[in-house]
């Protein structure tokens, strides 16, 4: 027996006296998944300057390729999201057939509503009728985009907002954007999802017009079932709970997913799982609740959720910062998965505070990785992802097949 495989059943006997089910938290582990964005595979970073990165995807063939590679080495990410118009192509056919070919599928598709010039002031709360037009039919063909490629899911961001008192009106912005996503809204089929994301500052500054959980909550409500909210790790002020967030939405089933980074001061779009890992863990703390929950509503939506990530690798290798992502959700839901909900529930009822909080801490403080390892090698993969990625020569082939592309002087705003 390998030194890994005695770490392993170390760790199994362990949980088993601390009453886990060791097979059914390795079976949860199987089932996951992780969705990867296309940018994050190209030359995209800050909103300051784009530096290259040697190989990096110029194209959705290459992107898809990229991603592909990482679903092998980790084998929980078969969808990757696209960004139109970034990612269209002329024969969408062409591309499931290839992304096919190479065990992945398209996921979300999320329009792109912020980099053409006539959005400078806004583009569905745009005063002028005919810029708001131009956004609501792109979104409009981003949905025949996803019908055709088999997404059931339309990922919204806006960056509308306003950047000086009086600048606009408040109210008649918030009437135009009602009106734009109903119109989108009424659009989808009724099995495809409008997941709305918000965002608490920038790249307006004075107000912006879907700023918290809370409005893109209000225009879910107002615009149907099939509207929920999207919640992205780093669009929050500072000090905001947003396990609590996510168990708020999680209770009135409008949870629809989330975007995965991390930020120290603001969206910095860095990889997720390496500013505040308990932060992470204590929302997949909610969504295993959740799931467990005897409300269908909590439940189902719980188990519905959308898991992707949204990151622009600015100064590191795009493909390793995406399995270093992958496997730190990994690791806070193999933590997540460990709590002992029956103590916990009995903890929290009887007012034991410091219980309580041992019991959460115990499974957070578990070295998870050789129970990761074992799940890894049950599943036909290398029990280190990162150690077989650079084993692989995959990016130094990359690199000398596409070579160096090129850097900007400016980025991704981080959607």
């Amino acid at each position: 027996m390998s030194a890994d495989q005695k770490s392993y059943q170390l760790l199994a006997e362990q949980l088993t006296d601390r009453g886990i089910d060791v097979e059914a938290v390795k079976a949860a582990l199987k089932a996951q998944r992780v969705e990867t964005p296309s940018w994050g595979y190209g030359n995209s970073g800050t909103r300051f300057k784009v530096f290259p990165w040697p190989g990096a995807a110029r194209n959705l063939r290459e992107k898809l390729a990229d991603a592909a590679h990482v679903h092998r080495l980790t084998g929980i990410c078969p969808t990757v999201a696209i960004h139109i118009p970034w990612d269209k192509v002329d024969d969408w056919d062409e591309i499931i057939a290839y992304a096919d070919s190479l065990g992945v599928k398209i996921g979300a598709v999320n329009p792109n509503v912020f980099q053409d010039d006539v959005y400078k002031l806004g583009s569905i709360c745009n005063p002028d009728p005919k810029v708001r037009k131009q956004a609501v039919e792109h979104m409009l063909e981003c949905i025949e985009i996803a019908k055709a490629v088999g997404s059931k899911i339309l990922s919204l961001w806006f960056a509308d907002g306003t950047n000086y008192a009086g600048q606009d009106s408040f109210r008649a912005r918030k009437d135009r954007m009602e009106e734009a996503l109903a119109e989108v809204y009424a659009a989808m089929p009724p099995d495809m999802r409008m997941l709305i994301e918000y965002k608490f500052f920038e790249p307006a500054f004075y107000h912006t017009d879907l700023p918290d959980w809370g409005t893109a909550y209000m225009m879910a409500l107002k615009l149907g079932p099939q509207a929920q909210v999207l919640v992205d790790t780093g669009h929050h002020p500072q000090g905001t709970n947003v396990e609590h967030i996510v168990a708020l939405l999680l209770d009135e089933g409008r949870l629809g997913g989330f975007h995965f980074n991390a930020r120290k001061y603001a969206d910095d779009d860095l990889i997720v799982g390496t500013i505040n890992p308990f932060e992470l863990f204590l929302i997949f703390n909610e969504l295993i609740a959740a799931e467990q929950d005897p409300d269908p509503t909590v439940s189902e939506c719980a188990r519905n959720v959308a898991y992707m990530i949204d990151q622009s690798h600015n100064i590191e290798s795009k493909i390793e910062a995406m399995i270093l992502s992958v496997i730190n959700v990994q690791t806070a839901y193999a933590k997540a998965l460990l709590v002992d909900r029956k103590a916990l529930a009995e903890a929290q009822m009887a007012g034991d505070v410091l219980g309580a909080h041992e019991i959460l801490a115990q499974a957070y403080e578990t070295d998870v990785r050789p129970l990761l390892a074992q799940v890894r090698i049950e599943m036909g993969l290398e029990p280190d992802p990162i150690a077989a990625h650079r084993a692989s020569g995959y990016e130094e082939k990359i690199a000398r097949e596409r070579g160096m592309g090129e850097g900007s002087s400016g980025g991704y705003p981080g959607a």
